[in-house]
């Protein structure tokens, strides 16, 4: 009996990369949805890649993701 293949949670993939220094990155939310409302400058900063801080959070991602290297 062989060891088990670790499959990667896919929507934790979408929504997260990695760079090449190891750094975790995400999109913000809200991005989609009611977007008259929200000034240009917000949508704008919605639009970034923002780096993941909370090690916690990191923690989660890569024990989901694995594989996440893109």
């Amino acid at each position: 009996m062989g060891k088990k293949n670790i499959k990667t949670h896919q929507a934790t993939a979408k929504r997260f990369r990695k760079t090449g220094g190891g750094k975790i990155l995400r999109t913000k939310g809200h991005h989609g949805h009611l977007r008259r409302r929200k000034s240009k400058q917000a949508l704008q900063e919605m639009k970034k890649m923002h780096e993941v801080k909370a090690s916690g959070l990191k923690k989660k991602i890569k024990r989901l993701a694995p594989n996440l290297d893109r």
